[in-house]
């Protein structure tokens, strides 16, 4: 077989004979990969994909009020956590693609699973990265007992796909993509060129057999899914699973999902036995918060339908620096600057000679907009050395002009700070005239970011210095 070099981008799958720093197809730059191919001979036998379609035979078009909805379309994983991000479980004939960092708990997760849903459908576990031994050694630690798991330690797609056949699997699991190969493709495993075609097999499988797919994908050390970018508009969900190593928490989070929400959540904890579902995210992650502190303040942010209470601490403090430190983690770093700034225009906060650091507890996110204000508190609680009393929580988004602007879901963010122990809430004044009922807790509606500092002057030393 006659081998050529060639480079392709990551983002398109465009080819090229040379490097290139921008990609003609899509514009993206520093995207091409070197990728080695070989011309395939006549008579090379046919592709487990084309294989695979030609058995389903041709398609025809079928009116819409022809279809048929499938007896169960969903099967849940048996974690409520993973349930919830993938919209109640996993859909039948979808492919989903699991990513995170080495070590992060993929196949601790994959494997807890493949036990679960062992006891009611047949799961086949394909391994290209570990031995039957070890295999057996995780299992055996997370107390797997392997009823209806089958375990295929494989790298060759025809050989996956044979024994596929001969099981006929409800659940098919590949660990990892990256480590599957066609032997007809001349490229090294991982390639780009074999992570999209041994995809393509997988996912006609799932489409022609009616089962579901699971498809761990490696991350490079840019910290997006290693292979081209059209693997993410090739499956049905995309699932990052994420946290620190140091912490014990985990967070998986969907970036795609065709059939289910985008904005859910699922918290775990890794023990010493896998990984345990952490069903209140919010009384763990304000179990270790400090007492009286300035720099710190409590909100609740929406994570789908969930609401949690995060803790945002900052500290600011004299700089010796020409250019002040901003150092931000759970926050967007402009989102903090630009929050400085308006704090420092609008009442006078000397933030351009300190260094400001801001964090958000748990290796939490914090994305949407209603998380300004508490920021705002916070940094101003540090700055002034002044606390944030502790049974007071603050929700709204913060303008330019220093305005506090009306939040979306208020009333459930409320009665999770009541249901957590929180007395008092700095909310939107546009909000507050749209509550009804008792929400349990004392509302304390502002206008803008002026009334808010004056709230805290208002309450008394000898609370916020108990």
């Amino acid at each position: 077989m006659k081998l050529k070099t060639v480079y392709v981008c990551s983002e398109c799958t465009y080819k090229s004979p040379k490097w290139m720093g921008k990609c003609p197809g899509c514009g993206a730059w520093n995207s091409f990969v070197e990728d080695v191919i070989g011309e395939e001979p006549k008579n090379a036998p046919i592709s487990p994909r084309r294989a695979l379609t030609a058995r389903m035979g041709e398609q025809r078009a079928t009116p819409y009020k022809e279809m048929e909805m499938p007896s169960y379309i969903r099967t849940a994983t048996g974690l409520g956590e993973l349930d919830r991000v993938l919209g109640g479980g996993l859909v039948n004939s979808s492919v989903v693609l699991l990513s995170g960092e080495p070590g992060i708990g993929k196949s601790t997760l994959l494997m807890q699973i493949s036990d679960i849903l062992g006891q009611n459908r047949k799961v086949l576990y394909i391994s290209g990265e570990e031995s039957y031994g070890q295999l057996k050694l995780r299992a055996k630690r997370l107390g797997v007992k392997g009823d209806n798991l089958f375990i295929l330690a494989e790298t060759n797609i025809n050989n996956i796909l044979s024994q596929a056949e001969k099981i006929k699997p409800d659940i098919l699991i590949v660990d990892s993509i990256q480590t599957v190969f066609n032997e007809r493709i001349a490229s090294a495993p991982g390639s780009i060129t074999q992570v999209k075609e041994c995809t393509l097999s997988f996912i006609e499988k799932a489409k022609g057999d009616g089962i579901s797919v699971i498809l761990v994908g490696h991350v490079n050390k840019e910290g997006s899914i290693a292979g081209p970018k059209v693997l993410e508009h090739m499956v049905d969900a995309v699932l990052y699973f994420e946290g620190e190593k140091q912490q014990t928490y985990r967070i998986i989070r969907a970036i795609k999902n065709r059939y289910g929400p985008t904005n859910e959540i699922g918290v775990f904890e890794m023990t010493d036995v896998g990984l345990e579902q952490v069903e209140n995210p919010s009384e763990m992650l304000l179990s270790d918060r400090p007492k009286n502190m300035s720099g710190t303040c409590a909100v609740c942010t929406m994570e789908g339908t969930r609401p949690i209470i995060a803790e945002i601490q900052a500290l600011v403090t004299k700089s010796v620096l020409a250019t002040p430190r901003r150092t931000s983690s759970g926050i967007d770093y402009n989102t903090m600057c630009l929050i400085t700034a308006v704090l420092e225009k609008r009442l006078g906060l000397h933030f351009s000679t300190h260094d400001a650091f801001l964090n958000v507890i748990g290796g939490l996110r914090l994305d949407e907009p209603a998380v300004d204000l508490a920021v705002a508190l916070a940094l101003i609680s540090s700055i002034t050395d002044r606390a944030v009393p502790d049974d007071l929580i603050a929700i709204g988004e913060l303008g330019l002009a220093g305005e506090c602007r009306a939040v979306s879901g208020l009333d459930q963010r409320l009665k999770e700070a009541a249901r957590l122990g929180f007395t008092r809430a700095v909310i939107p004044q546009r909000s507050y005239e749209r509550l009804k009922g008792d929400l349990g807790i004392e509302l304390i509606p502002i206008h803008s970011i002026f009334d808010a500092i004056n709230v805290l002057r208002k309450i008394p030393n000898s609370e916020t210095n108990k």
